[in-house]
């Protein structure tokens, strides 16, 4: 199965930058004579502003807005009966996760996960040892003093479709749906963590969702290369 990723928010991606050592190296070079005075550390090249390349080509135009916040939209499931209690651990995972396919289904006009992982989830009632569906997970991530509900479910291949819900005024809604094929996910505060596998040796790709209060959603902040997540998973303390 190969899921899509969400598209990140504009402006608020950072990538860790190489290190770089060049005006400490100037700074060696420089030294001080014996009396004290400086001591000129030789011809520098002059600065230069940056040199387009291919000016003449037209530039690839701006996403519109609905494009941009289409994945960052909370979106009110369809299928699940009404919490006045507000205890979205009184809403049956299953009953969740089968609105949620026959969502993303009527959305995107085709299945969201595969055959198989499809039919697996259908009987996950009756088995669950084979049940793509990983243990339902509950933390607080907008701060509002009441648990959101996480859902994972895992294809064969390792990706895993990651949707957070939340309760509005009894309604069950998403407020994050992800693709991705994590190494680990992580929550820590109101923060969703996840690590990903990169080509480049001894690094791995860090992804944070964080709540954003104007989109009322878990919207994606930083995207960012990482040393290499170690191979022993830290112990849960939950």
């Amino acid at each position: 199965m190969s899921l899509p990723r969400s598209r990140p928010a504009p402006g608020r991606i950072r990538v860790l930058p190489p290190v770089l050592g060049t005006a400490v190296a100037v700074l060696l070079l420089a030294g001080c004579t014996g009396t004290g005075e400086p001591k000129s550390a030789g011809h520098t090249a002059g600065a230069s502003a940056p040199a387009r390349l291919w000016p003449e080509r037209s530039p690839a135009p701006q996403p519109s807005s609905d494009e941009v916040g289409s994945h960052e939209r909370p979106a009110r499931l369809s299928g699940v009966p009404r919490v006045p209690s507000g205890d979205i651990r009184k809403v049956p995972l299953l009953t969740v996760v089968k609105a949620q396919l026959r969502a993303g289904s009527e959305l995107k006009g085709t299945p969201e996960f595969d055959r198989a992982t499809t039919r697996k989830i259908e009987h996950c009632a009756t088995d669950r040892k084979h049940c793509p569906v990983r243990t339902p997970q509950y933390r607080d991530l907008n701060n509002d003093g009441k648990d959101e509900l996480l859902v994972g479910i895992e294809s064969p291949d390792h990706n895993l479709a990651l949707w957070v819900f939340m309760l509005k005024n009894g309604a069950l809604t998403r407020i994050m749906d992800a693709g991705v094929t994590p190494l680990a996910v992580e929550v820590t505060g109101g923060d969703v963590i996840i690590r990903e596998p990169t080509g480049t040796p001894g690094f791995d790709m860090r992804t944070v969702y964080s709540w954003d209060k104007r989109t009322q959603s878990m919207a994606l902040r930083v995207m960012e290369f990482d040393e290499t997540y170690r191979t022993t998973p830290r112990k849960s303390t939950s």
